[in-house]
């Protein structure tokens, strides 16, 4: 057998193996209702979730240095968590004040540790906009989506080392297919970023109604991302965060569908506690 063919096989059987592997390990979300391709359980995305999340504070400057502002972020986050079916996870939520006073951004990591920056706070006027900003990023813990793209990236990754091992016959040959398979593992990664916004503007919608929240706080909360572009440049939020046009038309359509004679009074806006309680200390 010539060493050709040996690489095409070693290849083809490294692709046989992500790919059987990725299609064959499934899992149905018992909040979302989804059959999702994931190939690690829940107490593994809290590990993940831990272990990381002290590096990513740091590369935001460390936590915000005020235990009030801090301790307001966690019964905020805890409210929407615990007063919606975001509850029944199996994820203990935490939730973290980040000192970058310059980018515009929240996001989580799979297990449910939850991140808002400074600079993103403190453009915020109400409570039910900060629950807007933590409830759409529960939505993504609960949703899984951390895990799916750690599933799509081992799929890659394995469909790489397949594109290489079946086509390096030298050292120039063996870079160029790293590079074409690299490319192919990047498009594989970026599939599902505003399908993933969009579910967890839906839930984050969902949670914060539960909570007692005016969901109007997520719309004003894109419309203040959407108006935060200094120098022509979208916010951080936006670039990690995929922004569909008609984002904030979506999020109105579902106010309508839910509240067809209006939002009910009942709902929370808590303009004035958060001037209270945020505006002396974060500006």
């Amino acid at each position: 057998m010539s060493k050709l063919l040996v690489r095409l096989v070693i290849g083809l059987l490294f692709a046989a193996f992500g790919l059987f592997n990725y299609f064959t390990s499934v899992s149905e979300n018992s909040i979302t209702g989804e059959t999702q391709r994931v190939q690690i359980a829940p107490k593994q995305e809290v590990v993940l979730g831990m272990q990381a999340r002290e590096k990513m504070a740091a590369q935001h400057g460390g936590l915000y240095p005020d235990r009030a502002l801090q301790d307001y972020v966690d019964r905020v986050g805890n409210r929407v968590v615990q007063q919606s079916q975001a509850g029944t996870s199996p994820y203990p939520f935490e939730f973290h004040l980040l000192r970058d006073p310059r980018t515009v951004n929240a996001f989580a990591l799979p297990g449910g540790q939850v991140f808002i920056t400074a600079a993103l706070f403190s453009r915020l006027n109400t409570e039910a906009q900060l629950a807007g900003v933590l409830g759409h990023e529960v939505g993504h813990v609960v949703a899984r989506h951390g895990a799916e793209h750690l599933a799509k990236q081992q799929l890659g990754s394995i469909l790489t080392n397949a594109v290489v091992v079946a086509a390096s016959n030298s050292q120039e040959q063996a870079r160029q297919a790293a590079v074409l398979a690299r490319a192919v593992n990047q498009l594989v990664n970026l599939k599902y970023g505003r399908e993933d916004e969009l579910e967890s503007d839906f839930l984050g919608f969902q949670f914060m109604v539960d909570a007692d929240y005016n969901p109007q706080g997520i719309v004003e909360l894109m419309e203040i991302l959407n108006a935060a572009q200094p120098d022509g440049k979208p916010p951080e939020f936006l670039s990690t965060h995929p922004n569909p046009v008609n984002r904030v038309a979506k999020l109105q359509e579902l106010i309508a569908e839910n509240f067809p004679n209006g939002i009910p009074q009942n709902l929370e806006e808590g303009e004035t506690r958060f001037e209270q309680i945020l505006r002396s200390r974060l500006r």
